[in-house]
């Protein structure tokens, strides 16, 4: 498919894809929540052709665009939802799209568009997930619970997600990504136990080797560590550990994922001398989104020869440390790319980039760039080759080939 006829699409489109993204950004659903914006998505996918199902693990949206050619199949992904007020930096009072969900969905819905007006080149079949509550990492789970990459035969998957940097720039995380999540919960016992918690609280925190930003100059500065090879992101752990009465509520994310098993350890020995006291963790931390090194490279290699060598920056470190994706449960199945759109405008300070802060304001140019890119690039992974990583992988989807969702899955119109 001819970059140049995507380029085209893109152009008459994007008008229509800004005022979309005005109308999902006017109306937030917290997680789990997005029927008015899945009953958007749908309308939108339906008018321009596709084989659309609805209330897909919830609110979930699947959008099915067959190729006029033979090839392979290939997924997108976008997450519909908005932050809840306590996920906000500072806290909020409502939902806002200050994580740019909002963006990604005009991004995927442009995708699809800019596909069946050039269906006639293209091959292999495209599935869209537009997915539910992805704030609470729950949303990818319920997706692949209903069977959506079996029914569809998914090979690989691909994302984007807003990101710190200029405007018509994206950034590839080979061997990297977005750090899991951990939880422990400390119970003490007796009279002094709130005094105590408040003590091992203390001890706990102290365990992180990087603290959330207070300034933009901290942002700036974890963005630029971020991208330096061998840098102060390369390893870290960020911890919160909250004392309430007799009890330590802990959450951290570390990377490499594999840090979980010593900062466990960490606690335990922490908990340790406060006589009578209890830890526990869940069964396993949420996993790590780790994108394949070659796979990324690949996607990189293409950015640059579209945009220009300047327009793909690459990060040495999982970024940023004080987020997670649930999008890691896809990439655990069958392989992929997450590559972050840039989205900052001149001038703007990076806290209108930057998500979940609340003045999180994108450059709403960055739609035309992300459909432009994620179009061609789909288009040509369905007659490409496999990707690099997962093809000997044993947990890769089994095939059963698409014959609609099952039957307790509603197909509202």
């Amino acid at each position: 498919m001819e970059q140049g006829a995507v380029d085209a699409e893109v152009a008459r489109l994007k008008r229509g894809l800004i005022e979309l993204r005005r109308d999902i950004h006017r109306h937030p659903e917290m997680p789990g929540q997005e029927e008015r914006t899945a009953g958007v998505v749908a309308r939108e996918l339906r008018a321009a052709g596709l084989s659309v199902t609805t209330g897909v693990g919830g609110h979930g949206v699947v959008g099915v665009l067959r190729g006029a050619r033979p090839g392979r199949t290939v997924a997108y992904r976008a997450d519909m939802d908005a932050v809840p007020p306590k996920d906000i930096v500072g806290g909020g009072s409502a939902p806002a799209h200050v994580c740019g969900h909002d963006i990604h969905t005009a991004v995927a819905v442009g995708v699809a568009k800019v596909l069946v007006r050039l269906r006639r080149h293209l091959s292999g079949t495209v599935v869209f997930l537009f997915q539910p509550a992805e704030e609470t990492l729950s949303g990818a789970r319920a997706l692949m619970d209903a069977g959506v990459l079996e029914r569809t035969c998914v090979e690989e998957i691909h994302a984007l997600h807003c990101g710190p940097f200029p405007v018509g720039q994206f950034a590839v995380t080979p061997g990297y990504g977005m750090p899991g999540l951990d939880e422990a919960e400390v119970t003490l016992p007796g009279p002094d136990a709130p005094d105590a918690a408040r003590r091992l609280a203390a001890e706990i925190s102290a365990l992180a080797t990087v603290m959330p930003p207070r300034t933009s100059a901290d942002v700036e500065r974890i963005v630029a560590d971020a991208q330096t090879p061998n840098g102060p992101l390369a390893r870290f752990v960020a911890v919160r550990a909250r004392a309430q009465e007799a009890k330590v509520s802990v959450s951290y994310r570390c990377w490499p994922q594999e840090r979980y098993t010593e900062v466990r350890e960490h606690i335990r020995r922490l908990v340790a001398p406060y006589t009578g006291a209890g830890v526990s963790f869940p069964a396993e931390p949420f996993p790590a989104m780790v994108c394949p090194e070659g796979d990324a490279r690949v996607l990189s290699h293409r950015l640059r020869r579209i945009l220009g060598r300047d327009a793909v920056a690459v990060l040495h470190a999982a970024f940023p440390p004080f987020s997670g994706e649930d999008f890691a449960l896809y990439l655990d199945r069958v392989p992929g790319t997450f590559t972050f759109l840039g989205v900052r405008a001149p001038s703007a300070p990076i806290t209108a980039s930057y998500p979940h802060y609340p003045d999180f304001s994108p450059d709403e140019r960055a739609i035309g760039f992300g459909v432009r890119t994620m179009a061609g690039w789909i288009a040509e992974r369905t007659h490409s080759p496999q990707l690099t990583e997962h093809s000997l992988n044993p947990t890769s989807v089994r095939c059963f080939g698409w014959r609609g969702l099952p039957r307790s899955v509603s197909r509202r119109p």
